[in-house]
């Protein structure tokens, strides 16, 4: 068995694999990640310990990873071996990285753009040949509801809405308009661009997203724990 850890920027998502076939998925927000993933490993060590963070991890906090596990594959930014191993560019978050692998894996020969709605949303387009075209990166859904509240004096905080007219009449109801609306011609604004592409949404937002479509899309919650099984795997492979 091997064991995927997707480190973000607000939690933790980890997952043990066989193969590309996904077991329990765990979550924890807090400070205490990497004990966090060590406590996973305490009833069962896994052959391959695969790591995505947006933290960057340390050199003593690497050895006692590699204490728990048979292989450590570490990808953050002081670690990007895997990344150019896959022929992504450097600047790749490790979790887009992850992303773009599994999406190129599953929709081969037909080209897609993945769209990551977390603490920022991100969208990469993935060529025919597999080949990492290029991607962007604005604020995500939440994300911009926190802006207009820190920037504004009188904007007041939103949460997430359950429904969403098309324009507001009020602060609150016209802030909500004026978020989603934005994103959701954003996201129409970029499969314009790319027809005939399959389109993938991914991340915490998804789902919220997926449902106000008209397009056919594909919603993945755990394509970065996808791709990391696929990195597993291909190791296991490789050393075998």
């Amino acid at each position: 068995m091997n064991l995927l850890v997707e480190i973000g920027n607000t939690a933790l998502k980890a997952a043990w694999s066989e193969g590309m076939t996904l077991g329990k998925t765990f979550r924890y927000q807090g400070e205490k990640m990497f004990d966090f993933v060590r406590s996973l490993t305490a009833r069962e060590k896994p052959s391959v310990l695969v790591i995505s963070s947006t933290i960057e991890v340390s050199r003593k906090e690497e050895e006692r990873f590699r204490e728990c596990c048979g292989t450590l594959l570490l990808m953050d930014r002081n670690h990007t071996g895997t990344v150019k191993e896959y022929s992504l560019p450097e600047y790749l978050s490790p979790d887009r990285a992850a992303s773009v692998i599994a999406a190129r894996y599953l929709f081969k020969g037909t080209g897609s753009v993945v769209f990551d709605f977390g603490t920022t949303l991100t969208i990469d387009v993935i060529g025919e040949d597999g080949g990492y075209r290029g991607g962007v990166i604005s604020p995500g859904f939440r994300t911009r509801f926190k802006a207009l509240n820190r920037y504004s004096r009188t904007l007041p905080v939103v949460d997430t809405p359950a429904a969403v007219e098309p324009i507001g009449n009020s602060i609150v109801t016209s802030m909500e308009s004026g978020v989603v609306g934005g994103i959701m011609f954003e996201i129409q604004g970029y499969m314009s661009l790319y027809p005939g592409k399959t389109f993938v949404f991914t991340g915490g937002d998804a789902l919220y997203f997926a449902k106000r479509m008209k397009n056919s899309i594909f919603a993945i919650c755990n394509l970065v724990l996808m791709g990391l099984a696929l990195i597993a795997d291909n190791y296991v492979e490789k050393e075998s």
